[in-house]
Formats: C-alpha cells, structure tokens, sequence
C-alpha cells in the first residue's frame, strides 16, 4: 500500500489486517473446503490454536492463505492416524520455522513447508480426536465430539487416519490412506485390521445417530471396493484343461454386502488362482447354471445376514453335479458371513477370517481332490 499523503486523515489500518479482512477466506469457506463445520474451525481454534493470525474486532473472522495452509498440513497429518492434540503442533511448527528462516511474516509457501512433515511428527485435530481418560471435554465440546468420534476402540493408528479422513469426506486422502495400508501390510492384514474395523465403527455410528453419516460410510465402501479391485491382479494366463476349475465366489439372493467377497477374491487372485466373482443377490437359478457350467472346485456363498442365510439353498448347491456319467464331481461350499453363524451345515466349511479362507481354498484348489463320484 502506498504512504498516505497530504492531510492528516484517519490512523491506517494494519497491513495484515486489511489483507486478512480483504482477501482472507470466510469460516464457512474454509469449513466447505476441508470437509468440517465451522464449530470445529472454532473448536480447533480454542483447543490448538490453529485459529485466524488476525482477528479484526467486531467482523468475521477471516483467514489467510497461511492459516489454510496450517490447517490442511494438520488435515494431511491426521489423515495419516496422527493423534490430534499434536498435529495441529506440527503444523504450527512448520510454519513458524519457515517464518524464522525467512526472517518475515510466515511466507506463501507455509503450505509446503508445512506439508513436508512426517506424520511422525504428530498433529491431531479436536472433531476426531478420542475421549481423554477423564471422560473428555465438557459442554459443547463433548457434545461436538459426541457427535463426530467414531468408535474405534483399540484399534491401529491407521484405523483412525482413515475414519478422520472418512468422516471429513475426504476422497484423496481415504483413497491413499487404503492404498498405503494394502502396500505396507499386505492384503488380508490391510483387511482385517484395517478396513473391516474402519467400517464397523462408521455403521455402528450410523446405527446410533439416527442415520446420520451413511454419506461416510458408502464412500468409505467405495474407496474400499475400488482399492481392492485395483489390487486384484488380471490373469491373462490360460489354464490348461486338466486344471481345477474355478472357486465361484456369490452372495446369496438378497444380500448386497459385496466388499469381503471382493476382498476374498483379490486375495485368491493374488495367489494365483482361477475365480468367478458373480456379485450381489445372485439368483439360485443362475448359481445352479453357473455351477454345472463352470464345473468350480469351490463356490463360497456370502451371507451377511442370517435372514439371507438358506441352508438348503447352501445344500443345494453342494449337491450339484457335473461331468460324465459315471465320474460325476460337486463342488466344495464354503460359507462365508455372519449370517451363518449357529447353523448346523454338515460337510461345510465356515471360515472365521479372510486368512482362513485364502488358507482352506488354496490347499483345496492346489489338491484339486475331487467330490464324491454321483
């Protein structure tokens, strides 16, 4: 701004203040863009102080590109399973230090500097972060967190990187938290002990909050779907005709919970065998046809709730044939899912975890002993 001249007039406001008031972004903005409300913003603010650098009286608040800048490094940092009370820390810290390298007021590049963090380095932020040991924040505060903590329990810290991430609606950052988790772990781990128990805590807290957050949960569903088959390997290797035939992998009519099934068949894959992912709700017709023609060494039927669990349904599919006479095959059924659990299924195996299952279907596949002959 240039220097005022000629009469004396009206004391010039403060640089940074005029700059906040004029340019800086609205708390309503600023909450749209990282996925929060603004009783967080403000919530944060009080708890971290990670609030607007200047505070003009009696207007909004505005906040600056470097204040944005702190809060989305703090975003990432949490994202990545940082505990709260401390990446709201780091995230001040980045920018304090690129301030004091500089010698000037904290530069436009804080996002970088800010955002070149480990996660290591620790920040966290209050909407998510866990009760403390003497039953949390009081008043609005343990209202707001009521609202927004999922229920993890013990749980990784990549669990609750994912759930922060999930609840803010944060596609990029739920996208790389399961790609990281599947790299780092391996499939069945990234599985059961992360995604399952990410999803667990977002229905649970859709069970108990009046509906709320199914927007959370089918993204996080989706992000899941589309990591799992990302990492499903494409055989374009063709199998000889003396080789085992397929596992066929089908939830049962009427239920639509497809993710372990997905799971499951990204990790047989992986392990190099054959298999036919048929879906949701397939129909008995079409899994009788699909069995006769496919002539499968396996055939899992999902269930994830005992009212879509039919045994003579799961009996009916064990007792199916194929091949010549004389030398007549039936497949192996696994059954997969709650749904089953306390049903008497003689000559079924019911696997308890996704290693379970790899574990049983891939000594199955590589026997490749074959049913009773009819």
């Amino acid at each position: 701004m240039d220097e005022p001249t000629g009469e004396p007039g009206p004391p010039e406001p403060d640089t940074k203040e005029t700059a906040a008031v004029g340019t800086g972004m609205t708390t309503g903005g600023l909450a749209r863009r990282l996925g929060v409300s603004p009783t967080t913003l403000r919530s944060w603010d009080r708890r971290y102080g990670v609030g607007p650098a200047v505070r003009p009286d009696g207007r909004h608040r505005r906040w600056t590109p470097q204040d944005v800048a702190v809060l989305e490094a703090m975003c990432r940092l949490t994202a990545a399973g940082v505990p709260p009370a401390e990446a709201a820390r780091a995230a001040r810290e980045a920018a304090a230090g690129a301030v004091a390298a500089e010698g000037r007021a904290v530069p436009d590049d804080a996002r970088s500097a800010a955002s070149g963090r480990s996660p290591d380095d620790r920040a966290c932020t209050a909407e998510e972060q866990p009760p403390s040991a003497d039953g949390g924040p009081s008043g609005s505060g343990r209202r707001l967190q009521a609202a927004t903590t999922l229920p993890l329990g013990d749980v990784r810290q990549e669990c609750r990187g994912l759930a922060r991430a999930a609840v803010r609606l944060d596609a990029p950052a739920v996208d790389g938290q399961l790609t990281s988790a599947v790299q780092r772990y391996g499939l069945a781990v990234a599985w059961e002990e992360v995604m399952v128990p990410t999803l667990h805590a977002v229905g649970r807290k859709w069970a108990s909050s009046g509906d709320r957050y199914v927007e959370v949960e089918h993204m996080l569903s989706w992000h899941i779907s589309t990591v799992l088959r990302r990492v499903t390997p494409v055989s374009r290797t063709a199998v000889p005709d003396s080789a085992p035939g397929p596992v066929v992998l089908a939830c049962v009519p009427g239920e639509q919970h497809t993710l372990p099934l997905e799971a499951l068949n990204a990790g047989l894959t992986e392990h190099g065998m054959p298999t036919r992912m048929f879906g949701a709700a397939v129909p008995a017709e079409a899994l009788t046809a699909a069995v006769r023609r496919l002539g499968p060494a396996a055939v899992v039927l999902w269930a994830q709730a005992r009212s879509t669990a039919s045994l003579p349904l799961a009996r009916h599919v064990a007792a199916t044939q194929w091949g010549v006479r004389g030398a007549r095959r039936h497949p192996m059924v696994v059954l997969g899912g709650p749904g089953w659990a306390g049903r008497s299924a003689q000559g079924m195996l019911r696997p308890s975890s996704l290693k379970e299952a790899l574990s049983l279907l891939t000594a199955r596949y590589e026997s490749a002993a074959p049913g009773p002959v009819g």
